[in-house]
Parts: structure tokens; sequence; C-alpha cells
């Protein structure tokens, strides 16, 4: 079976899942935010042999959706006009010479959580979920870099694996962890806040992980694997592998 039709088969299991709690993106405004994805984020990053991956936390809550429909995020799948997603874009371009639309992106936690687009997750419903879409879809696409936007992505990520998660943002850029041929890597959140928390006491921290992760992923298109440590000067922690993934505490998903 194809790349696109095992997604596809993803999608169909996501759209027919229920879970206590959370509603389904097709639950709004009679289903026009509704696709054949697991996430809207795909669909204008639907690149199925991007040897880079993007996994965000969540797409969207109900307050998002349940409000005036958006017929921009209808289109593209998320708002490129927000703070979060010109930042990705930014550093994508800057580090990797390439867009979102480049390349395959999507979210670990696919249902429509309560409340605000910061409100919380509990990790045990992140860990589920990134059994049952979030590595599928790393499976599938088979990409040399998974970035995981946040330390909540990340740890969902980690426990789903059955590793032990990182406390601290700063050790998480430093853990790098492997799943089958990818190295997924975790990065700051794109937001404002995640950026600066990143940033903090005026230190760029952010230009360093970012330029790091890109030598290294110039380093095994030309055949070879370099030290991960070597490069990053920001982080001292840990010689694990790496995939990239964002939190949606921090205002993420499709905002």
């Amino acid at each position: 079976m194809s790349k696109k039709l095992r997604l596809l088969a993803l999608a169909k299991k996501r759209q027919h899942a229920k879970r206590e709690g959370y509603n389904n993106i097709g639950d709004y405004h009679n289903g026009r935010y509704e696709c054949d994805f697991v996430s809207p984020y795909t669909k204008t990053a639907n690149n199925v042999d991007s040897p880079l991956l993007i996994m965000l936390q969540d797409w969207a809550s109900d307050d998002f959706l349940g409000g005036p429909f958006c017929e921009v995020t209808q289109i593209y799948g998320r708002t490129p006009s927000r703070a979060t997603n010109r930042q990705l874009e930014n550093l994508l371009r800057q580090y990797f010479n390439v867009s979102i639309c480049d390349k395959f992106a999507s979210n670990l936690f696919p249902f429509v959580k309560p409340k605000s687009m910061n409100a919380k997750i509990p990790s045990k419903d992140l860990v589920l979920e990134a059994r049952e879409f979030a590595l599928p879809q790393i499976e599938i696409v088979a990409p040399r870099l998974v970035i995981a936007l946040g330390l909540d992505c990340f740890n969902a990520i980690r426990r789903a694996l059955n590793l032990a998660p990182s406390r601290t943002i700063a050790s998480a850029v430093g853990n790098l962890t492997t799943f089958g041929d990818a190295r997924i890597w975790c990065q700051a959140h794109t937001s404002p806040q995640g950026q600066n928390m990143r940033n903090r006491s005026g230190t760029d921290r952010v230009s360093a992980d970012w330029q790091a992760m890109s030598d290294w992923f110039r380093s095994i298109k030309s055949g070879y694997e370099c030290d991960w440590r070597v490069l990053n000067k920001s982080t001292t922690n840990s010689a694990a592998p790496i995939v990239i993934a964002l939190s949606a505490t921090l205002n993420d998903g499709n905002s």
C-alpha cells in the first residue's frame, strides 16, 4: 500500500474515533474544517517523501473552532499570519532553505481540546495519541529528521517509545531520540513565549539549536552522521539521536 493510502487509512481512523472530554474536527461549522488527513495542518504540508517532518502538539481548541468560521484556516490547515506559524516558517527558510509547504507537517494530538488554544492536555492523553497517530505517521513518511516543537510534544513521543521524559526544554534539545531511521529533535516552541523562554537572559539559544540541527541534517545528506554535541554549544546533555516537536501549551497547533 502506498504512503498516501496508509495515511488516508490513519485519517479515517481519526475521523471515526471518539475520545471522552474531546471533540472531533468535523463537529464544527457543519464539518467544513474536516479533511482526509490526521490533522488539517497537513493540507498544505503533505510531501510524503520529505526527509524532514514537523510534528506539532495539537491543532485547535473548542474556543477557536467554535468561534467565527475562518476560511484561511480551512484552506491552509493553519493560520499563516499567526506569530507561531510565521516564526516556524522563518526558521525553516533560514536554516533549511525550505517552506512548510515543501515538507510534511502534522499534529500529535488530532482531537479538539476544550477551552482555549493554550489549554493543557494531560500527559496520558498525549501519550495515547502519540502511539495511535504520531508514531504511525512518522513510520509511514519515514523521514530522516522529525522536528518536535515543544517539551510536551517531545516527551509524549518519548513516553510512547517507553523512554524517560526530559525535565526541561534545555535537556530535551540535547536529548535526541531514534525511531526507525529517523532522529527526533526537540526544539523550543515557535510562539513568542516559547522563543523568549529558550532565549532567557539575553542568550540566543534558538539560533544555536537550529544551526546545529541544520548542520547535522546536511551531514547525513552528505553520507555521514556528525556528532551533534560538537555542533551545538548551547546544550551539554545526552548523546542520544533526533525528531522535531511543537507544544500546544504555548499556543501551538494551527495557531
